[in-house]
């Protein structure tokens, strides 16, 4: 299993969300968060507490089969690009297992 973690901007996460449903990814979690990169987007401000933040982002996690992740990747490429600096950045991670907390059963032996 594959973890995909995308920091987009906002303004594009509307349609990677519906690119990605349309496409089966249908579980995800989204955050809203503030970033530090190096794009600096002019008139930028923190809008939490903190006070080294410049440009929202949101945090788009999911979990997919191996053979999955390419098609993820490309749907975030396709549907995150912008005209402007700063678009975003993915992250991939191996996950060896995950459980159900209801009942404590491996997620490794079920289809996601």
């Amino acid at each position: 299993m594959k973890e995909i973690k995308a920091f987009v901007k906002p303004n594009r996460i509307q349609r990677i969300i519906e690119a990605l449903t349309d496409n089966g990814f249908k579980s995800m979690t989204l955050s809203q968060a503030e970033g530090t990169g190096a794009f600096k987007a002019k008139g930028a401000r923190p809008s939490l507490d903190f006070h080294i933040t410049d440009s929202p982002v949101v945090k788009l996690e999911l979990v997919c089969q191996n053979e999955e992740a390419q098609s993820a990747i490309a749907i975030i490429v396709k549907n995150g690009r912008t005209e402007e600096p700063g678009d975003g950045i993915i992250y991939i991670a191996d996950i060896v297992d995950a459980f159900q907390i209801k009942t404590g059963d491996s997620l490794k032996r079920f289809d996601l």
